[in-house]
């Protein structure tokens, strides 16, 4: 076949494209996929680098040197050939900063020869050889790409090259191009020459000058060819000499310009703006104003009038700025602002607008900026940020009173009365007795009559707000009083449009129910229909946003009616009233009375606060109330709370009780002066926004509102009341830098931890949870969508999810909208989450405290800092925040570099399963976001991934919206396309019409399917730990912030584990002498009064050991709160209760010791124990913080690369069943949803793995728990559940990081003694304490956790498989093994609280699968023994000694009775069995039988399953600890 001939390389995008739509023949993948070197990239596409290369025509400022003017006039010329000339002109007056003394500049323009040149004096470029490229300077800077002398941004530079680009620009879009430079300091003159593209050069030649001569010019010959033109024709000559102009008004006097040989005579920037307006005069009928300015050496300002449509003039560095910038940003912004407000000062009315007074000024700026930066390499936009200028223009105030007094104030003024008298005018209400159409409204009999003055309109929040005051009216009457409900939040009508108030419904509506007249001066109410207006609002935070709303919405029209004495009032109701409870003695009572009539005087509480019986207190402000309980000590035990969380909290009887003392209720907003006005102002207009941010920053806690005053001015209102809800506000919407949780979202995860949610439960019933446990106060269905967003993991959401998605919580395909209703959907703790937040930092935090209960810490402490995983968006009041997603591993790193002391690696944003690009842009802290497209014929093309956020079903409508045959699509670009993606993945295949293929791939494939987004860090607000609110302009600087408060919480954690391992140390030493002393007759026990006994321990120096009642305590993640109250505070009076300085339960961790374990092998085992623990002890205390950090940061990553292989494995899933039919994409679904549960191995080898890790010291023995019998009661192992739970903590913690290396060996010394052949059946893990052990005994490992949704669980509990054992069994009964039913049944055992579990030895787990088992080696059930039921039977003290061992090492134990769970060593002696592998020299096995029966004295042995009663068991210091 004969090879394709190559088509020639053209500059045009258009002539790349083959004519033929079907791909050529034989094409190999060489001619199809190619590389160019980056000369040839720029020459093939040079719209990216010069701009277009076709012609535009355009309405332009060019020269005019006939008559020296400027003309402005239609213009066609080529963006690319004037941008090549205009580099090497700025690369000219560059020099001039480079060298203050350059004095000429020569330039010269022959449309006849196609030539230019361009000549400059003072330094000229260096002539000597580069060291590194071994090659001239002057070539090097003029030949070589990207090469240039600014890329050092650390030095300030006030120069326009900046990308190395440039000059070679002119050089590789010229025929040739001469370089001629003299350097006096190496008295060199240099000269060489660029042709064909700069794809020739030649020879440098190199010759003498004399010392002080220094030039540079630059001579080229643009290739036209390239352009499409055949000479530099009139227009693009005349567009560059206007630039030569720009460049003699941009240098000033100090520089001599000079145009094809005649100077241009402009001596300053003024000069230069008067050619523009000089030439605008001509069509006006009066000279137009103009103010000028020179602020320092920087700048240069003018400023004049336009036609109603901004106009500037601008220069960045002798760069001119075509379409403005921040720079022009700046000067305007302040030109504005001045103007707006002399327009506003004189007419309130007027609501000026910035953008208003900008369309009717005319700027010219020259400005030197530090190393500026601008959308792209044509570089006609600034995007420098301000604070980056290198310098600061305050305009003067003279030139702003210039530009007000110039006339463009009283054209603003008629141009806003005429705009608002137009519409608004359209809505206005009149004096009219009756009005008809407005419904819900209940108009007052009197209304719009000759009494109207002593009428009053009651808005109210809400239709339940409504029916309260309508119950009002029963008291007060109809004929006086209105009432009209509001929906929601009234309109911010001072930023608002008149089209937005006209549409407005509401607005209207209480126009026409008053009778206000549009902008209408009232001096009194005679010509409303109504004389008051009276809010009734909720007292929470919102509640007095509505009432600022409605302010603000009378100041704005009709600020007059403010300065009326009484128009406007508010109704004020309780937010919390509080009570004594009723079981307090009347000693307390009183006490209380008492203490209240005190605050009354010395806090000033209000008086009103108090029913007729004393018992009963109201608050009407958070800052009040929470300054009561500050006065109690934060403790109201003894007291109810109830929070009115809206007026619908009241009843209909209360609402009577209210208006019946209607003066006590109703508070009268008075005008003093202006200052109201201003406040008003500064909370609600845009232009205050900096002046909000201040007022905010000012804020003192604690500050409120006197609701004693009957009279309230505004001032006061927005100041004390309505600053609450700006502070509210903005913590609702801006999370905690410490842990990227907003209120809502921390509220959410204490709750998760608290229930120890590792089982999934109905989204709608754990909103009632949330609400009920964290005193949420808001609407369910922001509490519903919290929990959804905290569990979506699809792309663009969160990269970590805290919370499992258990059903359908939205997809990419709405962006998270199309989740199901919370009724339908479930959710769980994700196993991650405790990854994150350690558990061991709980009870570290400082926890909040409202409704008389302990709720959510201040902010939680993870690990990384969370707002940058999962990122964060929200709008507050005077600040907004975005912080884009991070990698989680990324972070890692960096947190793994600032431990080790190294710098920081820059982290840019990553989202979770985004298979698009991410790359930073020309503006600073901006990234573009790029989704994926990829061609799969001429025609068709494959859209697979889609930008950040841009979610699918948009995303088609997008498509429909070009596409051919669809409704209202004028140009279409494609066919048709085909959609083969799911919920997750974007695929989708698009056909272009033939048409259009051309200017699509000429515009950008990305750019025209809109596949292409941004992303900004330049507003990463947060507050920081100290909750004030902070700016981080990287998430470097988070995480630096991030960093030290985190390290000081591990020391924290350390030593609070330290504090443990010693309480613990001093509890077995009290628990040794103590035992000695009883079985040495020291310590009689029996047949004593208590409280003798306690006297006698406290002299003979036992340690106490108090414990702390419930409300004492704050309630950390994961304690139990199924006590009732009652319970609870009749436990904490019997404990409190003394006996000669002993507290009752001072000694119950030793008075409740089994009688079993007084024995000397129990001290023994105790003494053994505290050996271990002094170990564990030294271990820890000698490891840093540091380390600690570094393993949990292991753990983490482990858990990521769980996620990851999951995704994977889904994916693939995913991939395969999209090659296969679609029935059998039907049973690969159902085959999916059966998938196993995961091992949980990081758990199992805290917990089981690891025995030598328990903490118990009466259960140091590897005892085998057998299983009780199917049907029996199984009471005491829920107990046990949480129990050994809370046992294991300490250990699993320690062993968590190594700590427990030394323990294997001091344990062995504990436990019974095992065979040599142990280690084989336990794999290894106890090899070196088995080989010294003479008897086994194996501990049954009872539930680790409260994450008992794991089946998997169930495989690493142990049954005994001996042939003693089945002796055993045989006498307790006739049952089948637990084994086999377990085996039958396995999904029988899921386990619960309460409910039965199957356990199996560890030799029958590890030895081979196809070994079988002999019935007599199974074991039977255990019957209880009727006998076992008290601690006075053998097995029922050994059942006590163990339980409460567990306890004890909880630091604590049971107030009321001895434990209530235990178990049964059954000692059985030896029986000939047959030889079993690596057990043939068994001697004796100990075994550990369940018991359910409860040792409470009041337990009657019956067979109920409470397994809710195991929240009695929780050990006294265990919150202590």
């Amino acid at each position: 076949m004969e090879t394709q001939k190559k088509r020639p390389l053209h500059t045009s995008t258009a002539v790349n494209i083959p004519t033929s739509t079907a791909p050529a023949p034989g094409k190999t993948i060489e001619e199809m996929y190619q590389k160019k070197t980056q000369l040839e990239h720029i020459l093939l596409r040079p719209d990216t680098y010069v701009g277009s290369i076709e012609k535009h025509t355009q309405t332009l400022w060019v020269y005019n040197d006939i008559n020296n003017e400027m003309v402005y006039r239609p213009v066609t010329y080529v963006p690319g050939l004037y941008k090549i000339f205009d580099e090497i002109l700025v690369n000219a007056a560059d020099n001039k900063q480079r060298d203050p003394s350059m004095d000429s500049l020569k330039v010269v323009i022959d449309p006849e020869r196609g030539l230019i040149s361009v000549f400059n004096n003072g330094d000229g470029v260096p002539v000597e050889i580069h060291q590194e490229e071994k090659v001239y300077v002057p070539e090097l800077i003029f030949g070589h790409l990207l090469t240039s002398s600014n890329y050092d941004d650390n030095v300030k530079k006030t120069t326009g090259g900046r990308n190395g680009y440039g000059a070679k620009l002119t050089n590789i879009f010229s025929t040739e191009f001469v370089i001629e430079t003299a350097d006096g300091k190496r008295q060199k003159k240099y000269k060489q020459v660029f042709s064909d593209n700069m794809g020739k050069k030649s020879d440098p030649v190199i010759t003498k000058c004399k010392e002080g001569e220094n030039w540079t010019k630059v001579t080229f010959k643009p290739d036209l060819e390239k352009f499409k033109m055949a000479e530099l024709e009139e227009d693009v000559v005349v567009l560059m000499k206007k630039r030569v102009v720009d460049m003699a008004g941009c240098l000033g006097k100090t520089v001599k310009v000079e145009l094809n040989g005649k100077a241009i005579k402009l001596k300053s920037f003024r000069d230069y703006a008067d050619l523009y307006l000089k030439s605008a005069e001509k069509s006006k009928p009066a000279p137009l104003p103009r103010s000028f300015a020179k602020i320092g050496d920087r700048w240069e300002i003018c400023v004049s009038l336009s036609d109603g449509q901004f106009q500037q003039v601008s220069f960045v560095n002798s760069i001119a700025t075509i379409k403005g910038g921040t720079h022009v940003d700046y000067i305007t912004n302040q030109i504005t602002s001045y103007v707006m407000s002399k327009v506003n000062k004189k007419k309130k009315d007027a609501n000026v607008k910035a953008h208003n007074v900008k369309n009717h000024l005319w700027v010219f700026v020259n400005a030197l900026i530090d190393n500026p930066a601008f959308d792209s390499q044509t570089k006609e936009t600034l995007t420098t940020r301000q604070a980056s200028f290198g310098s600061k223009c305050d305009v003067p105030e003279s030139m702003l009173k210039e530009v007000s007094n110039s006339g463009i104030v009283d054209i603003l003024l008629s141009w806003a009365d005429f705009k608002q008298s137009k519409d608004l005018k359209k809505s206005d209400g009149t004096k009219t007795q009756r009005i008809r159409g407005i419904v819900k409204l209940e108009d007052a009999n009197e209304a719009g009559g000759r009494n109207s003055d002593k009428c009053t309109l009651i808005l109210t929040e809400g239709d339940s707000a409504k029916a309260l005051a309508m119950a009002g009216l029963s008291v007060v009457g109809r004929d006086h009083y209105g009432v009209f409900p509001l929906r929601g939040k009234l309109l911010n009508v001072r930023e608002a449009s008149s089209k937005q108030i006209l549409e407005n419904e509401e607005i209207q509506n209480i126009k026409k129910i008053l009778g206000l007249q549009q902008n209408k001066e009232y001096s009194s109410v005679k010509s409303l229909r109504y004389g008051h207006l009276m809010i009734m609002a909720d007292q929470d935070y919102d509640g007095s946003h509505i009432k600022g709303l409605l302010i603000n919405f009378i100041h704005s029209f009709w600020p007059s009616l403010l300065k009326v004495p009484s128009f406007m009032v508010e109704f004020t109701t309780p937010i919390i009233r509080v009570s004594i409870i009723k079981y307090l003695s009347l000693y307390t009572i009183l006490l209380n009375f008492l203490f209240n009539i005190i605050l009354i005087h010395f806090f000033c509480l209000s008086t009103q606060a108090f029913h007729s019986n004393g018992t009963k207190l109201s608050f009407y402000s958070m800052p009040e109330y929470e300054s009561w309980r500050e006065n109690l000590g934060n403790n109201a035990t003894g007291w109810k709370i109830k929070y009115y969380k809206g007026l619908g909290t009241s009843t209909p009887q209360e609402g009577r009780e209210y208006f019946r003392d209607l003066d006590k209720h109703r508070k009268d907003f008075v005008w003093d002066d202006d200052q109201d006005g201003i406040a008003i102002e500064l909370a609600f207009s845009k232009k205050k926004t900096e002046d909000r941010k201040t007022w905010i920053r000012n804020f003192e806690p604690g500050t409120c509102r006197d609701h004693m005053m009957k009279r309230i001015n505004y001032r006061d209102f927005v100041n004390k009341e309505l600053i609450l809800f700006s502070r509210a506000d903005l913590q609702r919407s801006i999370p905690s830098m410490v842990d990227g949780l907003k209120p809502g979202q921390r509220k959410i995860l204490f709750c998760s931890f608290k229930k120890k949610l590792f089982k999934e439960i109905k989204v709608g019933q754990f909103i009632g949870y949330v609400s009920e446990h964290s005193a949420y106060h808001h609407g369910e269905q922001s509490l519903a969508s919290t929990i959804i967003g905290m569990a979506q993991d699809f792309v663009g959401s969160n990269n970590i999810n805290l919370l499992k998605p258990n059903g359908q919580f939205g997809t990419r395909n709405l962006g998270g909208k199309d989740h199901a209703s919370a009724r339908y959907i479930y959710t769980e703790l994700n196993p991650i989450t405790r990854c994150l937040f350690h558990e061991d930092d709980d009870k570290l935090l400082e926890y909040l405290n409202e409704d008389g209960r302990s709720i959510e810490p201040s902010w939680y402490i993870p690990i990384i800092p969370l707002v940058l995983v999962n990122g964060s968006e929200g709008i507050g009041t005077g600040w907004s925040s975005y912080i884009p997603n991070y990698n989680p591993r990324e972070i890692i790193a960096n947190v793994r570099r600032m431990l080790s002391g190294e710098a920081m690696l820059p982290m840019d944003p990553w989202y979770r399963g985004f298979h698009g690009v991410i790359e930073k842009s020309a503006k600073e802290g901006g990234y573009i976001v790029n989704g994926m497209i990829e061609e799969i014929d001429e025609q068709v093309f494959r859209i697979t991934e889609l930008p950040i956020r841009r979610w699918t079903q948009d995303y088609k409508q997008f498509l429909e919206s070009v596409t051919d045959g669809s409704p209202n699509v004028k140009d279409p670009l494609i066919e048709d396309f085909r959609q083969n993606g799911d919920d997750a993945i974007v695929d989708i295949e698009v056909r272009l019409k033939l048409d259009k293929i051309a200017m699509i791939m000429q515009e950008g494939l990305l750019k025209k399917f809109k596949l292409t987004s941004t992303i900004s860090t330049s507003n990463m607000h947060l507050f920081d730990a100290e909750g004030k609110i902070k700016k981080y302009d990287t998430p470097e600087q988070v995480l630096e912030e991030f960093f030290p408060l985190r390290l000081e919480y591990y020391g924290k954690r350390k030593q609070h584990i330290l504090n443990n391992l010693e309480r613990l140390l001093l509890i077995l030493d009290n628990k040794v002498r103590f035992i000695l002393g009883v079985v040495n007759g020291e310590i009689i026990v029996s047949n004593r009064k208590k409280a003798d006994l306690l006297m006698e321990l406290q002299q003979k120096g036992f340690t106490p050991m108090p414990r702390k009642g419930k409300s004492a305590e704050p309630q950390v993640a994961g304690a139990n709160d199924d006590i009732s109250e009652e319970q609870d505070d009749d436990t904490t009076r019997e404990e409190t209760a003394t006996v000669e300085g002993a507290k009752r339960g001072d000694y119950e961790y030793l008075l409740s010791l089994p009688i079993g374990s007084l024995t000397i092998e129990s001290v023994q085992k105790l003494l053994a124990e505290k050996d271990e623990k002094e170990k564990e002890f030294e271990i820890l205390k000698a490891t840093p913080p540091t380390s600690m950090w570094m393993k949990d940061l292991d753990e983490l990553e482990k858990k990521l690369d769980e996620m990851d292989s999951k995704a994977a494995e889904e994916q693939q899933k995913r991939s395969s069943q999209g090659n296969r039919k679609t029935s059998n994409r039907g049973i690969s679904a159902a085959a999916a949803a059966k998938k196993p549960p995961q091992p949980r191995k990081n758990t199992k080898k805290a917990k089981n793995v690891e025995p030598e890790n328990d903490n118990s010291s009466m259960e140091i023995e590897n005892h085998v728990e057998v299983a009780k019998p199917k049907g029996r009661p199984k009471k005491a192992p829920a107990k046990k559940v949480v129990d050994e739970d809370e046992i294991l903590s300490l250990q699993e913690r320690l062993a968590a990081y190594n700590f427990g290396a030394s323990s294997d060996q001091s344990s062995a010394a504990m436990e019974a003694e095992v065979p040599p052949e142990a280690p084989a059946a336990r794999k290894g893990k106890t090899t070196g304490r088995a080989k010294k052990k003479s008897s086994s005994t194996i501990l049954l490992d009872s539930s680790d956790s409260d994450n008992v949704e794991d089946e998997d669980d169930e495989d690493d509990d142990f049954e005994i498989l001996d042939q003693a054992a089945s002796e055993a069994g045989k006498k307790k009964g006739g049952r089948k093994p637990a084994a086999q039913k377990a085996a039958k049944a396995p999904a029988a055992t899921k386990r619960n609280l309460g409910s039965k579990r199957s356990q199996k030895l560890s030799t029958e787990m590890l030895k081979p699968a196809e070994e079988e088992t002999s019935p007599e080696k199974k074991v039977r059930r255990m019957r209880p023994s009727p006998f076992n039921k008290k601690s006075g039977s053998l097995l029922g003290r050994l059942a006590e000694k163990d339980q409460n061992a567990s306890e004890d090492l909880s630091g604590s134990a049971s107030s009321n009775s001895p434990s209530t769970t235990g178990e049964e060593v059954v000692e059985v002696a030896p029986v000939a069995a047959r030889a079993r592998p690596q057990r043939a020299n068994r001697t004796q096995a100990r075994y550990v039988v369940s018991e359910s029966e409860s040792n409470d004295d009041d337990d009657d042995g019956d067979d109920k399953d409470e397994s809710d009663e195991n929240a009695s068991d929780f050990s006294d210091f265990e919150d202590e600890d």
